[in-house]
């Protein structure tokens, strides 16, 4: 069983409905147990257009018996069932799950690339991914997770919500 990390997003309809179903949904596979969970943040999207509108992110920690690539088709499978549509980069989604960490490993293949090649530049991912998992060390920077953020988030808009999840 492995350790991975999840992110999720959302900034079209109902954005925390999507969230939860979506963490139900991944968690209600046989292969996917539920170690922990973040709160929820409200971000400002980067990149795509300017009138975009807002995030809510989410950080999942996961234990789980699937290789990366098949934790990837379920999160895309996952995205899917709750309507998510992949007409370019950027662009605004229902919902969007991305596998951030997978244990210790890096995976440099066309579809997947673990670590996430833009953790380390997202303070959306980075805080949520701290609360959760600070000492986690970065695989390919050699830097815990806590650290990165620091580096990262200054100057950055990252508000968490109290809402329940």
């Amino acid at each position: 069983m492995a350790i991975a990390y999840l992110g999720l997003g959302s900034n079209l309809g109902n954005r925390l409905a999507f969230m939860r179903g979506g963490r139900n949904a991944l968690c209600a596979r046989p292969e996917i147990e539920l170690e922990g969970s973040s709160g929820v943040y409200e971000t400002e999207p980067q990149g795509g257009a300017p009138d975009s509108p807002t995030f809510l992110n989410a950080v999942l920690a996961v234990r789980t018996s699937l290789s990366p690539g098949d934790l990837l088709a379920a999160c895309r499978a996952v995205e899917d069932e709750f309507g998510r549509v992949r007409p370019g980069e950027w662009t605004p989604r229902t919902l969007d799950i991305d596998v951030l960490l997978y244990d210790d490993r890096i995976v440099a293949g066309e579809d997947l690339q673990i670590p996430h090649p833009r953790l380390h530049e997202r303070p959306f991912v980075l805080v949520p991914l701290a609360e959760i998992a600070p000492d986690c060390l970065h695989p390919q920077l050699h830097e815990t997770i806590s650290a990165l953020t620091k580096n990262c988030a200054a100057g950055k808009a990252v508000e968490l919500l109290r809402a329940t999840w």
